[in-house]
């Protein structure tokens, strides 16, 4: 799939998933569950303020009579009872509404009710840039925030499990750096080249990595060209893998609010079930977005 509306297009032929919103009482989630009921994406249990959660719905002029609505005022018993809806198999995707990131997720982390597998949760942006004719995968810029080596293998085993999950059966990883050569002074720059030997010792399949590569490098076939990276991920690579959490979120952040026509879905995966996680900042059409993602998504992805 090369485009986020090629997403949209291949949930809409997929069975209807039960989706439970955590803190679902804002308009800008609203606006993206009404959407998703409307293109019959999915059917939804909302938790959080339920008369909040109707005054928005009566708004957006949105009949809720196929959503079921649970009173939880409360943010973090909202996000609780919403892992436990997962959890329990009553829906089969979370997803984060108006909350902090680290309310739901300490929740989704829990012993008992939560959602936590053997692997590693991990965090991925799926990014439609204007510029380019493919999807851009951005890991991990909202959850794991200073990986080692190991979590770095095991956030890029996720990004290229997803990859092939949307048709991408070859993706091309690049493990992200300012520069493209290792410096000692540099940790970022060692972490990249710890990762790219994961194909080599054969700790990962079906997929080609590079690293360090600088993003210019990464992305652009021309700056590869004059910089003379002669490596089949140089300018095409598919998954960005970044060393820190803050270079992901700055480049995330960066292309949305400072480009044009920019559009982007955000997911958990390596959890029990798909996790739509988005900005709070972030459109009802990137909410939208990620919903129709997690629709494409199994358990235990």
């Amino acid at each position: 799939m090369k485009s986020l509306n090629e997403i949209m297009l291949c949930a809409q032929t997929r069975p209807n998933k039960t989706i439970a919103v955590a803190c679902a009482d804002d308009h800008e989630v609203m606006q993206a569950v009404s959407d998703a009921v409307r293109l019959n994406l999915a059917h939804f249990v909302l938790f959080g303020d339920e008369s909040k959660t109707r005054t928005i719905a009566q708004e957006l002029e949105f009949d809720l009579t196929n959503c079921e609505l649970v009173n939880v005022p409360d943010k973090e018993q909202a996000c609780l009872e919403a892992v436990k809806c997962v959890s329990s198999g009553k829906a089969d995707v979370l997803m984060k509404g108006i909350v902090d990131t680290a309310v739901i997720m300490k929740k989704v982390l829990d012993k008992e009710v939560g959602l936590r597998t053997d692997n590693l949760i991990s965090h991925v942006m799926v990014i439609q840039l204007p510029k380019f004719d493919r999807l851009i995968f951005l890991s991990d810029g909202a959850m794991n925030i200073d990986p080692s080596v190991e979590d770095l293998k095991k956030i890029t085993k996720n990004a290229v499990k997803l990859a092939h999950n949307l048709g991408i059966s070859r993706p091309k990883v690049a493990c992200i750096s300012a520069v493209e050569k290792v410096n000692p002074k540099m940790p970022s720059t060692i972490k990249c080249q710890e990762v790219e030997k994961m194909v080599e010792n054969l700790e990962i399949f079906q997929c080609d990595i590079c690293g360090p590569l600088a993003v210019d490098l990464a992305l652009d076939k021309e700056a590869a060209r004059i910089k003379n990276i002669k490596n089949p991920v140089a300018g095409n690579a598919d998954i960005l893998i970044v060393p820190y959490i803050e270079v992901g979120n700055a480049l995330y952040k960066g292309w949305v609010f400072g480009c044009d026509n920019v559009k982007s879905a955000g997911i958990i995966v390596g959890a029990k079930a798909p996790i739509v996680l988005t900005s709070r900042s972030d459109s009802a059409e990137s909410k939208l977005y990620s919903i129709a993602l997690s629709v494409l998504l199994d358990k235990e992805n």
